[in-house]
């Protein structure tokens, strides 16, 4: 448990105020006899409540106390104490009681505008981290779409050669640009490679394999190596990181220009 955060809570201004529930009252007593740092808070606060309270406690105003003496002293007997009557020994107390009544009710509203303050923060708080994944999510959708966007584009350059390809286990298509040579890759349904293997392209140049670059996790058209001429293309699923040559035992599908 974070002490700190527990102390920061108004749990303990609650507790010494005698507003805390008993379940409440039971677990600040339990922390505090195995955590010093509660038992010190404790303590503080009570020291900081008793000087509050000595400091709010004013002499009532002089036209009371000018009252009060006037009752006390007889106007024909000058020093002669006269028995006052019922309750007005008790104005100074009722000043006082009303001081600390309201510093209690004061603390009281502190404690509940800072419990409401702390539990605000920590809902702006997920708001803001709720807000992040939101964004991040956001970001993600419109970079394929971006991803989208250009590959359509290019699908409709009229140099650009397509090259179905085709086996028993799946199906890709390769777009090679006659222009620039660039060979880009679309896998139509091609299931996912088993742990420890991977996809690779190969291009078929005079009769012969030449590496086209392996297969990963993009999204849309999969930019491969440049090729300058091929006469087909071909995937094989070879171990992760490729292989010089194909094996032709694990070709997965092919298909000529």
């Amino acid at each position: 448990m974070d002490i700190n955060a527990y102390i920061e809570s108004g749990i303990i201004e609650s507790y010494v105020m005698g507003v805390t529930t008993p379940e409440e009252t039971a677990e600040v007593r339990s922390m505090a006899a195995t955590h010093p740092e509660i038992a010190s808070a404790i303590s503080a606060f009570e020291v900081m409540l008793e000087k509050q309270l000595k400091s709010n406690v004013q002499a009532p105003p002089q036209i009371v106390r000018d009252k009060i003496f006037s009752e006390i002293i007889s106007p024909d007997e000058t020093g002669k104490v006269v028995p006052m009557e019922s309750g007005r020994g008790d104005i100074w107390r009722f000043m006082a009681a009303a001081s600390i009544l309201l510093f209690i009710a004061s603390a009281l509203l502190n404690v509940y505008y800072y419990r409401n303050y702390k539990q605000m923060q920590s809902s702006y708080q997920q708001l803001l981290a709720d807000q992040g994944v939101m964004q991040a999510h956001v970001d993600k959708m419109q970079t394929r779409m971006n991803l989208l966007d250009s590959s359509m584009e290019m699908l409709q350059d009229p140099s650009m050669k397509v090259v179905s390809m085709k086996g028993n286990d799946g199906v890709a298509t390769v777009y090679w640009s006659s222009k620039t040579k660039d060979v880009y890759l679309l896998k139509n349904n091609v299931p996912a490679a088993p742990a420890g293997k991977q996809y690779q392209l190969w291009a078929i140049v005079n009769g012969k394999p030449v590496n086209a670059g392996m297969i990963g996790d993009c999204v849309g058209l999969c930019k491969m190596q440049n090729i300058p001429e091929a006469e087909a293309f071909a995937i094989t699923l070879e171990k992760e990181g490729g292989s010089p040559v194909p094996t032709l035992s694990a070709l997965f599908v092919m298909g000529k220009v």
